[in-house]
């Protein structure tokens, strides 16, 4: 095609026109062309095993995809994320508080099984340290569409079984196993300070101060929406069901299930909080023995089971409407951002996986 255009024949003159300089732009647009399509970024870096899983931390702001399950008998747990790896240490969290993850995770469904973590006198612990921690970097981090099942982490500030400290997205996640810590422990992620909806987490968390069934400290100007906790929640103060510690935090449309035992400021939804912000969200006050909460609407469990305590606006506590249907035992309607079964679930996530 351009030896033609270069021919003497194709660069007669036609009148006043100059064709060369056509046939120039021609060539110009068609090298832009496959200049453009040579240099396309390529599709996310798909993960197989713990080996592929740990290198994400060699390339914090690429985007990744989760292509099977993770668990014990996956290629690398043995040296990178079980009991005896990296001195009984188990997994290294990726990121650090200076140089976090930037970049998107997409679990697509799947689930990372039994991660171990034994770093009592570390910050930042999680399967992530840190995700976008936003003073230092401009980029959001986005971790969404992952299970992190039968967990046993362990730190000492800011430590949660999927995110130490969360300065991006966290979105339809979940976590089960025990996470333990000193201060900032929550189930799925330690410290929030940024946002965190469409999530849940039913673990046994353990720590001293800020620990909750999700979040350990929802922190200035954080938001958690659309997420519930059941499990256990341990420490000595500032401790919920829910979020531990919110300071300019907000919560909304969420609830707690979690049993919850603690010294001072002890809440069934949220246990302390410095000018957080409580809308619509919900607490049992049998399953967590807490009649108190910093913000929320404490029920029975029955009342927990009824689908007009998230959709009636005279419901005290109750902003606004729930986005939530009723299905039928083992249904899911990915339609709404809630289900329940009336009268026998707890609301549950649409794209929540149910017996």
């Amino acid at each position: 095609m351009q030896g033609k255009r270069g021919s003497p024949r194709f660069m007669a003159t036609r009148g006043t026109f100059k064709p060369w300089i056509k046939g120039v732009g021609i060539f110009l647009a068609a090298a832009a062309l496959i200049a453009g399509m040579a240099g396309c970024p390529p599709g996310p870096i798909e993960i197989h095993d713990w080996y592929d899983l740990h290198a994400v931390r060699d390339n914090l702001d690429d985007s990744y995809v989760l292509m099977n399950g993770l668990d014990s008998t996956t290629a690398g747990y043995m040296e990178l994320a079980g009991p005896t790896a990296n001195a009984g240490r188990g997994w290294d969290p990726i990121g650090a508080s200076d140089t976090s993850f930037t970049g998107s995770f997409n679990g697509q469904g799947h689930e990372i099984r039994n991660l171990y973590i034994d770093r009592p006198n570390e910050d930042y612990v999680g399967l992530f340290a840190c995700v976008s921690w936003t003073r230092h970097t401009e980029n959001v981090g986005v971790i969404e569409n992952i299970g992190v099942i039968n967990a046993d982490v362990t730190g000492n500030t800011s430590v949660g079984a999927l995110v130490g400290h969360n300065g991006g997205i966290v979105i339809n996640s979940y976590s089960t196993g025990s996470v333990t810590g000193h201060e900032r422990v929550g189930g799925l992620v330690g410290w929030n300070q940024h946002t965190l909806m469409n999530s849940y987490a039913s673990c046994s968390v353990s720590g001293q101060i800020a620990v909750g069934g999700l979040v350990g400290d929802n922190w200035l100007r954080a938001t958690v929406s659309n997420s519930h906790s059941n499990g256990s929640v341990t420490g000595s103060s500032k401790v919920g069901g829910l979020v531990g510690w919110s300071y300019y935090g907000s919560v909304t449309n969420s609830y707690s299930a979690a049993s919850v035992t603690g010294s001072s400021r002890v809440g069934g939804l949220v246990g302390g909080s410095l000018g957080g912000i409580v809308n619509s969200s919900f607490w049992d006050m049998v399953t967590s023995a807490i009649g108190v909460s910093e913000g929320g609407t404490g029920k029975t469990t029955a009342e927990m089971r009824n689908i007009g305590t998230f959709t009636d606006t005279t419901t005290a506590g109750l902003e606004e409407p729930w986005d939530i249907v009723a299905v039928t035992p083992g249904a899911t309607d990915l339609a709404y951002a809630w289900n329940v079964v009336d009268g026998q679930t707890y609301p549950f996530l649409g794209w929540q996986p149910v017996a």
